[in-house]
Protein backbone atom coordinates (compact mmCIF):
# COMPACT_ATOMS: atom_id res chain seq x y z
CA UNK A 1 0.00 0.00 0.00
CA UNK A 2 1.11 3.69 -0.67
CA UNK A 3 1.50 6.49 1.54
CA UNK A 4 -2.22 8.57 1.58
CA UNK A 5 -2.54 11.91 2.84
CA UNK A 6 -5.88 13.66 3.14
CA UNK A 7 -6.97 17.02 4.27
CA UNK A 8 -9.69 19.47 5.00
CA UNK A 9 -11.48 21.68 7.75
CA UNK A 10 -13.58 19.92 9.76
CA UNK A 11 -16.29 22.42 12.03
CA UNK A 12 -16.94 22.04 15.44
CA UNK A 13 -18.41 24.40 17.11
CA UNK A 14 -16.30 27.82 16.43
CA UNK A 15 -13.02 26.43 15.57
CA UNK A 16 -12.07 24.92 12.07
CA UNK A 17 -9.22 22.34 12.07
CA UNK A 18 -7.61 21.16 9.02
CA UNK A 19 -6.71 17.16 9.30
CA UNK A 20 -4.79 14.53 8.13
CA UNK A 21 -5.04 10.99 7.98
CA UNK A 22 -1.87 8.39 6.69
CA UNK A 23 -2.08 5.39 6.03
CA UNK A 24 1.24 3.44 6.25
CA UNK A 25 2.15 0.32 4.45
CA UNK A 26 1.66 -1.81 7.85
CA UNK A 27 -1.67 -0.95 7.59
CA UNK A 28 -0.90 1.10 10.14
CA UNK A 29 -2.71 4.86 10.29
CA UNK A 30 -2.16 8.02 12.17
CA UNK A 31 -4.28 11.14 12.66
CA UNK A 32 -3.20 14.71 12.93
CA UNK A 33 -5.88 17.25 14.19
CA UNK A 34 -4.07 20.72 13.93
CA UNK A 35 -5.96 23.86 15.21
CA UNK A 36 -6.72 26.67 13.30
CA UNK A 37 -8.81 29.67 14.17
CA UNK A 38 -10.27 29.91 10.06
CA UNK A 39 -9.66 27.77 7.08
CA UNK A 40 -8.55 30.30 4.45
CA UNK A 41 -5.12 30.26 1.91
CA UNK A 42 -2.71 30.99 4.61
CA UNK A 43 -3.56 28.44 6.65
CA UNK A 44 -3.94 26.17 3.78
CA UNK A 45 -0.58 26.52 2.78
CA UNK A 46 0.50 26.02 6.14
CA UNK A 47 -1.37 22.59 6.29
CA UNK A 48 0.59 21.71 3.28
CA UNK A 49 4.01 22.68 4.76
CA UNK A 50 3.24 20.46 7.81
CA UNK A 51 2.10 17.54 5.33
CA UNK A 52 5.23 18.14 3.37
CA UNK A 53 7.55 18.54 6.57
CA UNK A 54 6.25 14.46 8.19
CA UNK A 55 6.42 13.28 4.98
CA UNK A 56 9.80 14.52 3.76
CA UNK A 57 11.10 11.70 1.23
CA UNK A 58 7.62 10.53 0.53
CA UNK A 59 5.13 11.42 -1.99
CA UNK A 60 2.09 13.25 -0.55
CA UNK A 61 -1.28 13.38 -2.19
CA UNK A 62 -3.78 15.57 -1.17
CA UNK A 63 -7.72 14.70 -1.83
CA UNK A 64 -9.97 17.50 -1.21
CA UNK A 65 -13.34 19.82 -1.88
CA UNK A 66 -14.00 22.47 -3.55
CA UNK A 67 -13.72 24.54 -0.78
CA UNK A 68 -12.75 28.31 -1.97
CA UNK A 69 -9.34 28.00 -0.05
CA UNK A 70 -8.45 24.76 -1.39
CA UNK A 71 -8.98 25.85 -5.41
CA UNK A 72 -6.85 29.68 -4.57
CA UNK A 73 -4.28 30.25 -7.02
CA UNK A 74 -1.48 30.77 -4.22
CA UNK A 75 -2.76 27.23 -2.43
CA UNK A 76 -1.74 26.12 -5.61
CA UNK A 77 1.20 27.16 -6.51
CA UNK A 78 2.37 26.35 -3.02
CA UNK A 79 1.40 22.85 -3.28
CA UNK A 80 3.53 22.52 -6.48
CA UNK A 81 6.51 24.11 -5.01
CA UNK A 82 6.14 21.80 -2.20
CA UNK A 83 5.88 18.87 -4.92
CA UNK A 84 2.32 18.05 -3.68
CA UNK A 85 -0.52 16.12 -5.80
CA UNK A 86 -3.55 17.74 -5.43
CA UNK A 87 -7.04 15.86 -6.17
CA UNK A 88 -9.62 17.83 -6.28
CA UNK A 89 -12.88 16.15 -5.58
CA UNK A 90 -16.31 16.41 -7.89
CA UNK A 91 -18.67 19.04 -6.37
CA UNK A 92 -21.61 17.51 -4.05
CA UNK A 93 -19.40 14.11 -3.66
CA UNK A 94 -19.15 13.71 0.33
CA UNK A 95 -19.34 10.00 0.19
CA UNK A 96 -15.67 10.09 -2.33
CA UNK A 97 -13.81 11.77 0.22
CA UNK A 98 -12.38 9.25 2.93
CA UNK A 99 -11.65 11.68 5.72
CA UNK A 100 -15.86 12.01 5.52
CA UNK A 101 -16.22 9.18 8.27
CA UNK A 102 -12.94 10.20 10.51
CA UNK A 103 -14.81 13.76 10.66
CA UNK A 104 -17.89 11.94 11.88
CA UNK A 105 -16.07 9.92 14.59
CA UNK A 106 -14.81 13.00 16.22
CA UNK A 107 -18.32 14.44 16.29
CA UNK A 108 -19.39 11.28 17.75
CA UNK A 109 -16.84 11.02 20.12
CA UNK A 110 -16.26 15.19 20.92
CA UNK A 111 -18.98 17.22 20.00
CA UNK A 112 -22.07 15.42 19.98
CA UNK A 113 -24.86 15.95 23.20
CA UNK A 114 -21.82 18.13 24.31
CA UNK A 115 -21.67 21.15 25.43
CA UNK A 116 -18.26 22.87 25.42
CA UNK A 117 -17.32 25.73 27.94
CA UNK A 118 -14.78 27.04 25.85
CA UNK A 119 -12.64 26.54 22.54
CA UNK A 120 -9.81 25.65 24.80
CA UNK A 121 -11.92 22.60 26.20
CA UNK A 122 -13.33 21.86 22.96
CA UNK A 123 -9.08 21.94 21.39
CA UNK A 124 -8.71 19.57 24.52
CA UNK A 125 -11.27 17.14 23.99
CA UNK A 126 -10.06 17.30 20.29
CA UNK A 127 -6.10 16.59 21.17
CA UNK A 128 -7.68 13.99 23.55
CA UNK A 129 -9.26 11.75 20.67
CA UNK A 130 -6.34 12.42 18.28
CA UNK A 131 -3.98 11.00 20.81
CA UNK A 132 -6.26 7.91 21.89
CA UNK A 133 -6.63 6.90 17.77
CA UNK A 134 -2.42 7.35 17.53
CA UNK A 135 -2.15 5.04 20.54
CA UNK A 136 -3.65 2.46 18.91
CA UNK A 137 -3.23 3.17 14.77
CA UNK A 138 -4.99 -0.52 13.69
CA UNK A 139 -8.16 0.95 14.92
CA UNK A 140 -8.42 3.72 12.58
CA UNK A 141 -7.58 0.70 9.75
CA UNK A 142 -10.08 -1.14 11.57
CA UNK A 143 -13.02 1.16 11.12
CA UNK A 144 -11.64 3.56 7.84
CA UNK A 145 -10.38 1.68 5.52
CA UNK A 146 -12.10 0.17 2.67
CA UNK A 147 -11.25 -2.88 2.46
CA UNK A 148 -9.26 -4.48 -0.78
CA UNK A 149 -9.77 -8.26 -0.01
CA UNK A 150 -11.71 -10.44 2.35
CA UNK A 151 -10.63 -12.78 4.83
CA UNK A 152 -12.59 -16.04 4.40
CA UNK A 153 -12.08 -16.64 8.48
CA UNK A 154 -12.95 -13.35 9.28
CA UNK A 155 -15.97 -13.07 7.05
CA UNK A 156 -17.37 -16.83 8.42
CA UNK A 157 -17.28 -14.94 11.91
CA UNK A 158 -19.82 -12.55 10.40
CA UNK A 159 -22.30 -14.56 8.90
CA UNK A 160 -21.96 -17.53 11.01
CA UNK A 161 -25.17 -18.97 12.20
Amino acid sequence: MGQFQFAGPVRAHLLLRPLSVQRRPDNEGQVRLWPYPRANGEHTIDVLRRLRAEAADRPVIVLWDGAPYHRAKIVREAATALNITLMPLPGYSPDLMPVEALWRWLREDVTYHHCHASAEDLTRRAADFEARLNRDPFIIADRLWVKDHLDPEEEKLRFSN
